[in-house]
C-alpha cells in the first residue's frame, strides 16, 4: 500500500467489519476477523456441519458477515475438501440476482427468489430445448443453483446497458468497469470433487 498498490480488486465485495474492530483499514480489520474464526475454531465447527444451511447459519455468525456472503463463503468452501455438502440442497439471492429476477419476471416479488433460482436449475433442459439454446455445459455437469443465482445477477449488469429503461429493484444505471482482454485464459482449473480436470487435461491434448 505505501508503494501505492492496491490490494483489494473491484470484483470482491468483502465487510469492512471496521464498526466491529475499529481498526482504520480493511485488511487490518480482516486479519482480524482470521483470528476471531481461529480463535473460535470456526473450521472445526464448520467440518461438523451436516447441511450447507447449518454452514450458512454458522457463517452467518461471524462478526460483519451478513446472509449474501455467508452463502457465498459457505458455496465457496464446499469447493475444497473441508466439506462436501450437495450443491443442490440451498441457495440465497444475493442483491444483484434479485435485480436480476425482478427484470426477468413480472410479480417475481410474490414469489420466494430461491424458488425462483430452484426451478430454473430444475428445468433448465427444457428451457433450452424450447429456446433452441445449445447450452455448452463443463463437460456434463449442468448449472447448480449457485450458477443460477449469478446469471441472474449478470442480467441484472447487462440490463442496465441493453435495457436502461428498466429500473429493476436496484435502480441502478453504471458500470463499475469495463471487460479489457488480458491475453488468453489459463487452462481452467475445477475442484477435484467435480471430476472435471481428468477430462479437460485428455482434451488438452487430444
Amino acid at each position: 500500500m505505501s508503494c501505492g498498490q492496491r490490494i483489494y480488486s473491484a470484483a470482491y465485495i468483502m465487510p469492512s467489519a471496521g464498526n466491529v474492530f475499529g481498526h482504520p483499514l480493511k485488511h487490518q480489520n480482516h486479519l482480524r476477523i482470521l483470528a476471531h474464526l481461529v480463535d473460535q475454531n470456526y473450521p472445526s465447527r464448520l467440518t461438523n456441519c451436516k447441511t450447507m444451511s447449518e454452514a450458512f447459519t454458522l457463517l452467518l455468525s461471524v462478526p460483519s458477515v451478513g446472509p449474501f456472503l455467508s452463502y457465498q463463503f459457505a458455496t465457496d468452501l464446499n469447493y475444497s475438501t473441508l466439506t462436501n455438502f450437495s450443491e443442490d440442497e440451498f441457495v440465497v439471492a444475493g442483491p444483484g440476482a434479485l435485480d436480476g429476477i425482478n427484470k426477468c419476471f413480472l410479480s417475481a416479488s410474490k414469489i420466494d427468489p430461491a424458488d425462483i433460482i430452484r426451478y430454473m436449475r430444475d428445468n433448465q433442459e427444457r428451457h433450452f430445448a424450447d429456446e433452441e439454446i445449445k447450452f455448452q455445459k463443463l463437460w456434463g455437469r449442468p448449472l447448480q443453483l449457485i450458477d443460477c443465482q449469478n446469471l441472474f445477477c449478470e442480467v441484472s449488469k447487462y440490463a442496465r446497458v441493453a435495457f436502461p429503461e428498466f429500473d429493476g429493484l436496484a435502480g441502478r444505471k453504471r458500470i463499475k468497469q469495463k471487460f479489457i482482454s488480458a491475453g488468453s485464459l489459463p487452462v481452467p482449473w475445477y475442484p477435484p470433487k467435480w471430476d472435471l480436470n481428468g477430462r479437460i487435461a485428455e482434451q488438452s491434448f487430444a
